[in-house]
């Protein structure tokens, strides 16, 4: 099984990266794990309460669950992912069953955070994109996609999201063994990337 991980800043292009990867191999024996997923339980806590949790500091994922179900993958093991819902900020209750390939995608902004996930991943990615427009996807994205106000979404970015990716996002850099500099004439690092996975495959 070949594990890639693939991180990088909010609203910095990891999606489009990982389903561009995954559109152009159209291959079964591939499948993506969201780093989403695996945000830390919080049904006890009240819907107000969840709102204030920081979502973007490493404590706020479940990474001995993650790193776990990837152990059992990688023993041929199918596994129950947790379904997550931004609407809730909570688990939904609802389990996806995964089955191993032998290519598994982890992403998320902070995966490589994580010493025993990074010491899992057989090639580590990082998507780097301008501040500004990630600022600029993630407003689109919280807006139509999970309900959040701008006031809100901004509100979030100066006080969480810009100082969690200073100290934790962008530092994970340095663990890449590649760089992809994120815009829509960026194919060369992709094209590498689908390359060894297809070697991989063969």
């Amino acid at each position: 099984m070949l594990i890639i991980g693939i991180a990088g800043g909010t609203g910095g292009g990891k999606t489009t990266v990982v389903n561009t990867i995954v559109d152009e191999l159209q291959h079964e024996e591939v499948a993506v794990i969201s780093q989403d997923s695996y945000y830390q339980d919080t049904s006890n806590l009240s819907y107000d309460e969840r709102t204030q949790i920081n979502f973007d500091h490493p404590q706020s994922i479940d990474f001995d669950l993650l790193v776990s179900h990837l152990k059992e993958l990688k023993k041929g093991n199918a596994i129950e992912q947790p379904v997550y819902s931004f609407v809730e900020h909570n688990r939904t209750g609802k389990t996806l069953k995964t089955l191993p390939k032998k290519v598994m995608i982890v992403e998320g902004i902070l995966i490589l955070t994580n010493p025993k996930l990074r010491k899992m991943c057989d090639i580590k990615i990082y998507v780097h994109a301008d501040s500004d427009e990630r600022l600029i996807r993630r407003l689109k994205r919280d807006i139509n996609e999970r309900g959040r106000d701008i006031d809100e979404v901004l509100n979030r970015y100066q006080t969480t999201l810009k100082p969690m990716h200073q100290q934790f996002i962008e530092p994970t850099k340095e663990y890449a063994d590649i760089i992809i500099p994120y815009n829509r004439y960026n194919t060369v690092a992709v094209d590498i990337v689908q390359t060894i996975i297809k070697q991989r495959l063969d």
